[in-house]
């Protein structure tokens, strides 16, 4: 065994009950492997052997999102570095060929050769509790639909007077017109049979609406209070919020910078040039989610006329491009913006304090909607959280403070 003085680097293939791990020296050469149980005294093992070798100065881990969350959490606790290990590829899989040890050995050198740099998301705080409940809040959503549909296929095969009532209806017309049926006779009538099915999958739909609404509001609050200045920004929404929070993690920092942030999205172009030919094609790879989040941000701003998304679109279609080359454009954009607010979010003015300020300056709500140039509408809905608007709100406070500057203390910032 080396002695203690020497720097070894350890690699871990992680599973659902069993993890294997790998250490390796200097040069990469093999000291060990070992299985250890996916359970916290199984990670303690895992590192005190780890440690025996020598120095461990870092860790790769598969699957620091999946079945080694636990051990990348408590590596880091322990204050050891980890760094996120991709799969090997095909061809070394093809070459090498696959077990639990050779991928952990691989992970290993990925880690000691620099390959693997990625810092795995922390899920320590706030943004994971974001995280899992837009789980909770997307498998409500998407059986919701499932069930919308059911309906409507039910409808279509229907007996005619059910089908002559309930198909010109919406949605929302059709689940309250079925949610209010009576059901009474023979249930082996296929009348009968339908509407008792139209009724219960009514009643499912409108009780998945009631836990949406309610997980919709929890995620409302926990986006703006993990990153106001985020969600104060143009067409950021709390599902788009959450999206792009739980993309970045709990330690945004770890993203190097506005570009990697920008690749991770899927939203940089990629090289594609060869010999005179000198052009870059689309990226398909990172986080989807979160590519289609600064989709959203994009269409929004486009859709409410964001003078400043505007005047770009059509500067760039005097130039000769298409709306599709624009957006992929803005989104570039837009990610540059998100990645501000994740790193360094500015602070915003807390909505009830802005509320206090108006009113010991005896203001009406009407005079600042004039004042700003909004609605009364608007003004309220942001004094009471309904609405996050990062450059309303700060204009708002600053035409407050030139009133009155003893009106509003810094105090009243929310990081």
């Amino acid at each position: 065994m080396p002695s203690e003085s020497s720097v070894v680097t350890g690699g871990v293939d992680t599973h659902k009950d069993v993890h294997v791990a790998a250490v390796v020296d200097e040069i990469g050469k093999i000291l060990g492997t070992k299985s250890f149980p996916a359970t916290r005294a199984g990670y303690h093992q895992l590192l005190a052997w780890m440690a025996s070798f020598g120095q461990l100065v870092q860790v790769g881990v598969e699957g620091t999102g999946a079945y080694g969350a636990g051990l990348a959490r408590h590596l880091a606790a322990e204050g050891v570095a980890v760094v996120e290990v991709n799969r090997p590829n095909r061809q070394a899989r093809r070459r090498r060929g696959k077990s639990d040890t050779v991928d952990a050995e691989a992970a290993a050198r990925a880690a000691l050769n620099g390959e693997a740099t990625v810092v795995p998301k922390a899920q320590g705080s706030l943004v994971e509790s974001i995280r899992v409940l837009r789980v909770a809040f997307t498998s409500a959503r998407d059986s919701r639909t499932r069930v919308a549909l059911q309906i409507r296929d039910l409808i279509v095969t229907a007996p005619d007077e059910l089908r002559a009532i309930l198909g010109p209806l919406g949605t929302a017309e059709r689940v309250a017109r079925c949610g209010r049926f009576h059901v009474a006779g023979d249930v082996g009538d296929p009348l009968v049979g339908t509407k008792l099915a139209l009724r219960t999958l009514a009643r499912r739909y409108e009780a998945l609406s009631t836990e949406m609404a309610g997980l919709e509001a929890v995620l409302d609050e926990l986006t703006a209070r993990a990153n106001p200045a985020l969600r104060g920004a143009k067409g950021v929404g709390p599902d788009v919020a959450a999206i792009l929070l739980t993309a970045a993690g709990d330690n945004p920092e770890r993203l190097r910078n506005e570009a990697a942030f920008a690749a991770m999205c899927g939203a940089s172009p990629v090289e594609a040039s060869s010999g005179k030919t000198v052009r870059h094609r689309l990226n398909r790879s990172g986080n989807r989610q979160a590519n289609h989040a600064l989709w959203r941000i994009v269409m929004v701003r486009l859709s409410t006329g964001d003078p400043t998304t505007r005047s770009y679109v059509e500067r760039r279609t005097a130039e000769g491009k298409t709306l599709r080359e624009i957006v992929r454009c803005l989104k570039r954009y837009v990610a540059r913006e998100v990645y501000r607010h994740l790193v360094d979010p500015q602070p915003v003015p807390v909505g009830a304090d802005l509320r206090v300020a108006r009113l010991d300056a005896g203001v009406s709500l009407a005079a600042v909607a004039d004042e700003l140039g909004t609605s009364i509408n608007q003004i309220s809905r942001l004094e009471r959280a309904l609405v996050h608007d990062s450059a309303l709100a700060r204009r708002y406070e600053q035409w407050l403070s030139d009133r009155n500057p003893p009106a509003i203390e810094s105090s009243s910032l929310a990081a």
